[in-house]
């Protein structure tokens, strides 16, 4: 009875070595997508229904635009690359390191942003931010980089265009990204920011404050770039066509996300 009771628990702890290496080896063979800062809560729930749809599942890694490039340039195994902006990938392209120059899935936009509580109101025309400079009551302000972070160089831009730039400068608390960013602005411990529209809409960060679109005509435009890397396999091509499926185009409207109006 005792080699019986032996025999069964050999099985059982064959059975699960093998369903913890079947998951291990699906885990590992799931292509590696990077993704925007700014695509965080609309990337995770297009990758979900994904993987609902088709039984395949991709990885994501997330980071500023400029350091996802330069990652890539020093050999990541990234698959697919869904960039802020077109220039990063364009070169990317052009230096040979990805398939093509692949295509515009969506417009970004950027807003004004400030915690509750904050002195400032949320504005899209900087009006408060301007009165708060010339009154010097403007504490902290939250942007991302824009060294490498395509929505700071849009926040950058929208600043400069209102004649802030150089009077904020020693206000300005950078982000690593847009996604850190978004936290400082956030956080209490700034007045606000300028951030990205659809980590604005995400539902953990609505209730945490209030925001306000900037004219897009204060800006360049964030048009929004994908393309495969040399490396893509199926399931990294099978998910950057689903990025322009109506699943996934539902969400990134709802987080903010226009359409490309042309490539």
């Amino acid at each position: 009875m005792f080699r019986e009771f032996r025999v069964r628990l050999a099985c059982s702890l064959l059975l699960a070595i093998g369903l913890f290496s079947t998951t291990a080896s699906a885990q590992e063979d799931a292509p590696v997508v990077a993704a925007a800062a700014n695509l965080q809560f609309a990337i995770e729930e297009i990758a979900k229904s994904f993987a609902a749809d088709t039984g395949k599942k991709v990885r994501l890694s997330m980071g500023s635009t400029g350091n996802i490039a330069r990652q890539i340039r020093q050999g990541a195994p990234f698959e697919l690359f869904l960039a802020a902006d077109e220039k990063t990938l364009l070169d990317l392209a052009a230096d040979g390191l990805t398939r093509d120059e692949g295509t515009v899935y969506a417009v970004g936009r950027i807003v004004a942003i400030t915690p509750n509580g904050s002195k400032l109101a949320a504005d899209g025309s900087l009006g408060s931010l301007k009165e708060a400079l010339a009154g010097g009551t403007l504490g902290r302000f939250a942007i991302a980089n824009p060294e490498h972070a395509p929505f700071g160089v849009a926040a950058r831009e929208a600043l400069t265009h209102e004649g802030l730039w150089d009077a904020i400068q020693p206000h300005i608390v950078l982000g690593e990204n847009v996604s850190q960013a978004t936290q400082f602005a956030l956080s209490g411990n700034t007045d606000g920011g300028i951030i990205a529209y659809s980590l604005a809409l995400a539902p953990s960060n609505r209730e945490r404050g209030t925001f306000e679109l900037v004219p897009e005509e204060w800006h360049e435009p964030l048009r929004q770039r994908m393309a495969l890397l040399k490396n893509a396999g199926p399931v990294a091509e099978a998910f950057y066509e689903y990025m322009d499926q109506p699943t996934a185009r539902e969400i990134l409207e709802r987080y903010g996300f226009a359409p490309p109006k042309g490539q």
